[in-house]
C-alpha cells in the first residue's frame, strides 16, 4: 500500500471545497498521514483572546487537501476511511462569536438583541487519561476525548465553489461526531478526481454543536481512501461503522435536513435489501435513530442511523468498509 505523508503550509490550505488545484494525485487503496490545523487557523490561544480581535473569518476551517484520485470519475463513489485520528497539540480551543450559534440571533434568523458576549475557552489534553480539562470560574471537568472531523467533502458538481463552513450533498461542514475513526464515508464523485480534502478537527464535540464551536484543535490524521465503480452513487454522504449504518443530510430548516438523510436511508436500505420505497419506509419507521450534527453551520446537518444488528447480515459496496478496516491494520 502507498503511503503519502502531507503537512501543509499555510499557503497550501484550502478554503472552499471546489475550485482549488490538487496538492497530490494519488491512485486508489493509497494511505494518507496528514496534519490538519484547527478551524480557527491557530489563531485563538488563550483565554483573553476575542474572536473578534484575532480571526479573520475568511480563513477559518482549513482544508488539508484536495486529493486528486486517478480514475474517479462523475458516478463513481469515493471511500474515505478513517483509520486514527490523533491530537496534534496538547491544548484546544472553542469560543462564542458574534450572532453565530444555535441559541443566538443570526443574520438568518435576524432579531433586535445585541451579540452574546465574546468568551473563549481554553481546555488542556492529558494524553495520558485520555481527556480535556473544561473549565469555568466555578467548576473544573475532565471530559473524555472523542477525536473525529468537522469536514470531509468533494469538489461539488457543475463547478460550484463552495465555502469550507458549509455542508451539503458533497459532505463538507458537517460536524458529526460519527466522523471518528473506524468510519468509512462514502460520497458520490462529481468532477474527475474527486478532489476531496479533510479538516476542523475536534478533540470531542457534543451532538448539535450548540454555541457552533467544538473543543477545536490541530490533528494527525491517518486515511485510507479507494474507488467503488459500477454502483450508484449516494445522493447524500453515508457512513458505515462496524455497528451501524448512516446517512448524512445537511439544509435548512433542520426538518429538511432529517428529511434528506431519512430518504437517503431509505434508498441505501432498498440497495442493501432489494425493499421497494414503502416497505424501507416502514422498516426505518421502527429502527431508524436521529442523532443531529450541527445546528449552527450555514446549513443544518442531520443523520438517520440505523444498527446492524438489527438487520440481516450484508456487505455494502460488497464489502469495502471491511476491507478497509483489515487494510488499516497494517498501519
Amino acid at each position: 500500500m502507498d503511503v503519502v505523508e502531507f503537512r501543509p503550509t499555510p499557503d497550501q490550505y484550502a478554503w472552499t471545497f471546489g475550485g482549488v488545484a490538487p496538492t497530490h494525485r494519488i491512485a486508489p487503496g493509497t494511505a494518507l498521514k496528514l496534519w490538519t490545523e484547527d478551524a480557527f487557523s491557530g489563531r485563538l490561544q488563550r483565554v483573553g483572546d476575542r474572536p473578534s480581535d484575532v480571526l479573520d473569518m475568511t480563513q477559518v476551517n482549513p482544508q488539508t487537501g484536495p486529493f486528486h484520485v486517478e480514475g474517479a470519475e462523475p458516478g463513481d463513489t469515493l471511500a474515505i476511511h478513517i483509520v486514527d485520528l490523533t491530537p496534534a497539540r496538547d491544548w484546544a480551543a472553542s469560543t462564542t462569536i458574534p450572532f453565530f450559534g444555535a441559541l443566538t440571533g443570526t443574520d438568518r434568523t435576524a432579531l433586535l438583541n445585541d451579540p452574546l458576549p465574546e468568551r473563549t475557552w481554553i481546555y488542556q489534553l492529558d494524553r495520558a487519561a485520555g481527556t480535556v480539562r473544561y473549565e469555568a470560574a466555578n467548576l473544573s471537568l475532565e471530559l473524555p476525548v472523542a477525536p473525529m472531523l468537522g469536514t470531509v467533502g468533494v469538489a461539488p458538481p457543475g463547478r460550484e465553489v463552495r465555502s469550507s463552513l458549509v455542508p451539503d450533498t458533497f459532505g463538507g461542514n458537517m460536524d458529526t461526531p460519527e466522523m471518528k475513526a473506524g468510519t468509512t464515508c462514502y460520497l458520490g464523485v462529481n468532477v474527475p478526481g474527486a478532489l476531496f480534502s479533510v479538516g476542523d478537527g475536534h478533540y470531542r464535540q457534543g451532538e448539535g454543536e450548540s454555541c457552533g464551536t467544538a473543543v477545536e484543535g490541530a490533528m494527525d490524521v491517518t486515511l485510507i481512501v479507494d474507488l467503488i465503480k459500477g454502483a450508484p452513487a449516494p445522493a447524500w454522504p453515508r457512513l458505515e461503522h462496524d455497528e451501524h449504518y448512516a446517512v448524512v443530510g445537511s439544509s435548512r430548516p433542520l426538518e429538511d435536513a432529517w428529511r434528506a438523510s431519512q430518504v437517503g436511508m431509505i434508498t441505501w436500505l432498498g440497495e442493501l435489501y432489494g425493499l421497494d420505497r414503502l416497505d424501507a419506509y416502514q422498516l426505518l419507521t421502527q429502527i431508524a435513530l436521529s442523532p443531529l450534527a450541527n445546528v449552527c453551520d450555514t446549513n443544518y446537518s442531520a443523520l438517520t442511523k440505523v444498527s446492524k444488528s438489527l438487520l440481516p447480515a450484508t456487505d455494502a459496496y460488497d464489502g469495502m468498509h471491511r476491507h478497509l478496516r483489515e487494510l488499516s491494520r497494517s498501519l
